[in-house]
């Protein structure tokens, strides 16, 4: 080997700006506050662009698991919701949650959970007898997680001699499957107050125990029968529908939308954009790609967009029904900002990202 290759390569590694894989900043399960063990999931290093705050996964529980992405201004967001969370449960800064599967905590955000001051831990396996064993050693203010788990650990806490190990009062919070009704009284044996909690990966919490909280959800007419309402998060629908009760929720009669009487929307929306605040149709179409990619929703733009309008302007009409861009008259529309909250944190993201050049040299993309 040349002195001069030799040379060039000690300044090629000394001068360089790019890191190297050792010196690549690196986002754990800890960073994300989702250290815990689960027996659903490998643990996997992935190359994840500085645009997405975080990766996670939806459920699993109508499809397939498929990967989410929570860009930064979605953050935001998710922490007002988990401020209005607490305050509804009167739980304030210092209490303690255990949460029974660590990717819950996805649907929070880290930053959410720390801005209130909420301290989390998790079960050391993922297990009914390691749930038991931690929630009576630990005694924690809140429990998190899904219902009929909390209910088949609850119930052999007597058999197993563990009654009296058992907190003396705890909140449940019921998340990641519709709520089992038979929860409510074995948690009103111990004392325990149970609360529903609905949302998803995609866009985080969004309702509890009926009641909104978020200012941007809506609700449409359902396929899924004369009964039931779709939930729509500001703009973008759900795919899943409820029936709207004045008699309230079974955890709140003030709640309306009864989260555990849920059904799959079929045939599901499709949301057309009819008019944007940006200039810039392009930007658009872009982030109409990128929510289907990180978000599972179908978003398509009106080949006649109104670009500088005061507010963006959705309409969603049933993909199957319509078999591309059919604008019936009486589709449901929304008009920002309040109702379109959720698009329009999207379509900022994605503004961001294209004002942002990339970063690394070898990855350069010329027209």
């Amino acid at each position: 080997m040349s002195d001069d290759l030799d040379r060039f390569e000690e300044l090629a590694e000394t001068l360089s700006t790019a890191p190297s894989l050792a010196e690549m900043p690196r986002r754990t399960l800890a960073d994300k506050g989702i250290a815990g063990a689960t027996a659903a999931h490998v643990i996997e290093e992935v190359h994840t662009p500085f645009n997405l705050a975080y990766l996670t996964f939806t459920t699993g529980s109508s499809a397939f698991q498929n990967i989410v992405g929570v860009a930064h201004s979605e953050l935001d967001g998710r922490c007002e919701v988990a401020r209005r969370l607490f305050l509804a449960l009167g739980m304030d800064a210092g209490r303690r949650m255990l949460v029974t599967y660590a990717p819950l905590v996805n649907v929070f955000a880290r930053a959410a959970l720390e801005a209130c001051g909420i301290e989390w831990f998790f079960l050391n396996r993922s297990s009914r007898d390691a749930f038991l064993a931690r929630f009576c050693r630990e005694k924690p203010d809140l429990l998190l997680g899904e219902s009929s788990f909390i209910r088949a650990s609850l119930e052999a806490a007597g058999s197993l001699g563990l009654a009296a190990e058992m907190p003396k009062s705890c909140v449940i919070l019921t998340a990641g499957t519709p709520l089992d009704l038979e929860l409510l009284p074995v948690a009103e044996r111990f004392g325990y107050a149970v609360h529903d909690l609905y949302g998803c990966q995609e866009f985080g919490w969004l309702t509890l125990d009926g009641v909104p909280l978020r200012d941007d959800l809506n609700f449409i007419p359902s396929p899924a029968g004369k009964d039931y309402h779709e939930l729509v998060v500001g703009g973008l629908p759900m795919a899943d529908s409820f029936p709207l009760s004045e008699s309230g929720h079974v955890c709140n009669p003030a709640g309306k939308v009864i989260t555990y009487r849920r059904r799959r929307t079929h045939p599901e929306y499709e949301v057309v954009v009819l008019a944007t605040a940006l200039s810039a149709a392009e930007s658009v179409d872009k982030a109409a790609r990128t929510i289907l990619r990180i978000k599972g929703r179908v978003v398509k733009v009106s080949p006649s967009l109104a670009t500088g309008a005061p507010a963006t302007e959705l309409m969603l009409v049933p993909g199957l029904a319509t078999g591309g861009l059919a604008m019936p008259s009486d589709a449901p529309r929304f008009t920002g900002p309040v109702a379109t909250k959720m698009f329009d944190d999207l379509l900022a993201a994605q503004v961001e990202l294209q004002q942002t050049a990339k970063t690394d040299p070898v990855w350069t993309k010329r027209r």
